[in-house]
């Protein structure tokens, strides 16, 4: 199976002289808003290879000049990529590590997963297969209780001051701002500790040992260890990192994102592809630090920028707020801001459609879904049973409406966001009802709410509980989509193996998943598919959902079905797609947004007490969608367009 196939999701082309400058004096206007050394390359593959050959080089003179090279190791899954580089450059003779010595940064803490360590795992991808000797490769030992974590930590700090102290760090820069296990909240002279590790910690370490089970505790070196380093090279990667990359390189140092404090060293470089750098200043508004090669999506996220920057809807845009504002470029380019405007107008208009499904006997041209056929099969995929309704509801009523045949695939049952009180307020109205007509599921149903009120163990152990949990998600979105007009038997429960085989549902992505997919594809042969791509999504579960379409969009796109489908990709629990990325924008009025509401609602588990929430203020990823409907119409609203209740949008996926 290939790796992974988010990076065949290319939103635009970003010219290359925005990330590869042609001398030192166009990189120095390119980042003058860069608190931090950023290379910037254009996937992770690449990035991987430079971030290889700047330490290997780091090696080779360190050693010339002292040596040996004191090195801290992370264990994140981004910087895996540069250690397989690293082995390559060994083989080809182009490093020794025989002058190295190593300290890996973490391990994971209290022993409650003896099988599992963070120190196999470096051993197994660098140490193993170059020439570092054993007595030179320093670890910290699993505890056995937390009685000598502090003397345990303090020794560790002795021998890398023994040693010399660090030359080099090598680590990630992760999706929450983390460096090491250093969690937010972090401060900036942290020491060597045991720490409790938050979900999206968790997450990385069981994807990285590819194991089901999530460690509770790590012990790390602190921030202020790894800012003594004498260089440090920091790597990131994909989308999910494009947030904590902005901040680190262009905001301001806070211990909320403890990477931000390496603005303060002095020898810091960050690789990153083309993702994760997206939020940076000369990627996302490249104008604002140099002259552009001026796309038509470029215009177009200059022009949105430029109308939120003036308060003005695109056809009143002038002349002077184009030079007031750094864009006279496009009067070179256009004539007039006249000319600019009326392009970008029309651009945008055309993305809206009330026909998400193509109108029939009109026009096409201009309109982001074709005419035929009609009417068309669709199928949606679902990560979680409330995903398609809470991120794309208004356009499955639409779809029904408009008389197409619409299915929808639930990948999870999302038991482990239903919590252990409305499980028990479910299994009580179960246990009612059992003991009135004797029904064969009485004991399961009595056991269960024993085992609920007894015992110590969460329900996440027990597998009649997860059915439990799961059932009731199903059912609310059985609820739901009979709402919005989809008929029960076009609904499929997938209950996918990754999903199903970890207690937390963070298990890995195998072939196994994807020809559950790919047998459902084939089956239906769809004429639009439409696929989750909420891929900052904390919990792995979208990630993981979509990677499993992707693939098997990937296997089939030559098959003659596929060449006459169109994938559609969809936001709204964890993000939205921004104004000049959409393709098909698809408005409500406020009785179908009213429509859309009420079947969110049906799902009763998720409305106040879902153990999930999106951010610091407490707001359920629901809520945040709704939300984000409104926001987008109102954006539409202020750039000219005409003024809707909610829209839901969507960018189509072109397989490689």
């Amino acid at each position: 199976m290939k790796t992974d196939l988010k990076a065949n999701i290319k939103l635009h082309q970003v010219s290359s002289r925005y990330y590869l400058p042609e001398n030192e004096i166009e990189l120095a206007s390119l980042t003058r808003y860069e608190k931090v050394n950023t290379l910037i390359l254009e996937n992770a593959d690449d990035g991987a290879r430079e971030a290889a050959l700047d330490v290997a080089r780091t090696i080779n003179e360190t050693v010339e000049s002292r040596g040996r090279c004191v090195i801290g190791f992370g264990t994140g899954r981004y910087v895996l990529k540069v250690y397989d580089e690293l082995v390559k450059l060994y083989f080809a003779d182009k490093v020794s590590f025989a002058g190295v010595v190593a300290f890996n940064l973490s391990e994971l803490g209290l022993a409650d997963a003896d099988d599992l360590s963070l120190n196999n795992l470096i051993s197994e991808r660098l140490y193993a297969k170059a020439d570092i000797e054993p007595d030179n490769i320093h670890t910290i030992h699993r505890l056995s209780s937390i009685e000598n974590v502090h003397s345990q930590c303090k020794a560790y700090e002795q021998q890398i001051i023994d040693a010399g102290g660090l030359d080099l760090v090598v680590c990630d820069l992760n999706p929450d701002g983390s460096l090491a296990y250093n969690e937010p909240g972090s401060s900036r002279n942290s020491a060597c500790r045991l720490i409790m590790l938050g979900n999206e910690s968790r997450s990385r370490i069981a994807e990285v040992l590819q194991s089901d089970t999530a460690p509770k505790t790590a012990v790390t070196l602190g921030l202020g260890n790894i800012l003594s380093a004498g260089k440090i090279i920091c790597v990131a990667w994909e989308e999910d990192s494009a947030a904590a990359l902005f901040s680190t390189v262009e905001g301001k140092m806070t211990d909320l994102l403890p990477a931000s404090f390496l603005q303060v060293h002095g020898d810091v470089k960050i690789f990153a592809d083309l993702d994760a750098a997206s939020r940076l200043t000369r990627i996302s508004f490249p104008w604002k630090v140099t002259s552009c090669e001026w796309t038509d999506h470029l215009i177009r996220r200059a022009i949105v920028w430029l109308c939120e920057q003036t308060g003005l809807p695109v056809l009143k845009l002038t002349n002077k707020d184009y030079n007031d504002y750094g864009l006279s470029e496009l009067l070179a380019l256009f004539d007039s801001a006249y000319n600019v405007n009326i392009k970008i107008f029309n651009d945008l208009q055309h993305t809206i459609t009330g026909w998400p499904g193509g109108k029939p006997d009109a026009d096409d041209t201009y309109r982001p879904e074709r005419e035929k056929p009609y009417p068309k099969r669709v199928l949606i995929f679902s990560p979680h049973p409330d995903d398609a309704v809470v991120s794309m509801g208004g356009t499955v009523r639409r779809l029904v409406q408009q008389g197409h045949d619409v299915k929808i695939a639930f990948q999870t049952d999302a038991d482990v966001a239903v919590s252990d009180e409305d499980m028990m307020r479910s299994l009580l109205l179960a246990d009612r009802l059992t003991k009135r007509f004797e029904g064969c599921a009485f004991k399961f149903v009595e056991d269960l709410i024993d085992k609920l009120t007894h015992e110590t163990t969460t329900s996440d152990d027990n597998d009649d509980m997860r059915y439990f949990k799961g059932s009731i998600m199903l059912s609310e979105a059985l609820m739901a989509c009979r709402q919005m007009g989809v008929p029960r038997k076009n609904l499929f429960d997938l209950r996918m193996p990754f999903y199903v085989s970890d207690v937390h549902g963070q298990g890995r992505l195998t072939e196994a998943d994807v020809a559950v997919i790919e047998d459902l594809i084939r089956r239906i042969e769809p004429h639009q598919i439409f696929v989750d791509n909420d891929l900052v999504d904390p919990h792995g579960t979208h990630v993981r959902a979509t990677g499993a379409v992707l693939h098997a969009v990937d296997k089939l796109k030559d098959e003659p079905f596929m060449r006459d489908c169109r994938v559609w990709m969809y936001r709204g629990q964890w993000g939205q797609w921004d104004v000049d990325q959409v393709e098909m924008a698809v408005p409500m009025s406020p009785e179908e947004f009213g429509d859309k509401r009420e079947a969110i609602l049906k799902f009763h588990s998720q409305i106040h007490d879902a153990p999930f929430r999106s951010s610091a203020d407490g707001k359920l990823p629901w809520q945040r969608s709704i939300e984000r409907n409104r926001a987008l119409a109102e954006k539409y609203q202020q750039l000219g367009l005409a003024t809707y209740e909610a829209i839901e949008a969507f960018v189509q996926y072109r397989p490689k």
